[in-house]
């Protein structure tokens, strides 16, 4: 009897103990649930911590490219602002140099004004003295002509020289190149009487003795041999050691 008694206890403990089995494992399975609803959880924190950081991040990198952008734009600002100031100051260096250019202009004109009124000093056919420089210039001038050989022309220009500027130094050489002017325009009486005019302004000029010699010249064109052999004589006597009375000897001889 006592086995059979033996069994039922063995059984009831048993079926007790398989309750208490399914109900520990059924406890076991809500802390699993638990933690991995909390893992989750955890997971899904950390995911929005993740994605706001980078939320964040995209909006910090979104404003410092904006403020690279304003930078860039200040300085091409101030670049354009720098080449603007750089072609003013060119400008003002180009206009400073202009006025400066202008301002010698007009020191250099009124220089040359006043040099118009200047006497200067020259040295014509051995003479020295002082002219204004129109009276150099309008006599330079006739001599070019001359020299070009459009005596025409030069007669005219020596001639209005002596009565413009009857005082000047350049005198006595103008009536010399106004008689050889007119010596080559076969106005011979027009000529001796300026070469007289020349000796008798100023007979110590070196080009009297050719004066005197083209006197005799202008007698022989004019037929008066007489007159050109006391001319030839008169010019050996009074310049005896010029060219022109070794040449006047020459002719002397050949008008005996």
């Amino acid at each position: 009897m006592r086995a059979p008694h033996a069994l039922l206890r063995i059984a009831a403990a048993a079926a007790m103990v398989v309750p208490l089995a399914g109900h520990a494992a059924l406890f076991e399975d809500d802390e699993a649930r638990r933690a991995i609803l909390e893992l989750r959880q955890k997971v899904d924190a950390q995911r929005a911590a993740g994605d706001k950081s980078e939320a964040d991040l995209r909006a910090e990198n979104e404003q410092l490219r904006r403020s690279l952008l304003d930078l860039q734009n200040q300085i091409e600002n101030l670049r354009g602002e720098l080449a603007r100031m750089r072609g003013q100051d060119e400008q003002i260096t180009r206009d400073v140099a202009e006025l400066q250019r202008r301002q010698k202009d007009v020191v250099q004109g009124m220089d040359d004004r006043l040099r118009r009124f200047e006497p200067v000093k020259v040295n014509v056919d051995g003479r020295e003295f002082t002219a204004n420089p129109d009276e150099q210039r309008d006599y330079e001038a006739a001599l070019a002509v001359f020299r070009k050989g459009d005596f025409p022309a030069a007669q005219a220009a020596f001639a209005d020289f002596t009565r413009k500027y009857p005082q000047s130094g350049y005198r006595p050489s103008a009536l010399f190149w106004l008689g050889n002017a007119q010596y080559a325009t076969r106005d011979f009486r027009g000529a001796m009487e300026n070469f007289r005019a020349l000796l008798s302004h100023a007979p110590d000029h070196a080009r009297a003795p050719e004066a005197v010699l083209s006197i005799a010249n202008c007698q022989l064109e004019l037929k008066d041999n007489a007159g050109a052999r006391k001319t030839l004589g008169d010019l050996v006597k009074a310049y005896p050691q010029s060219e022109a009375a070794s040449a006047a000897r020459e002719r002397l001889a050949r008008l005996r």
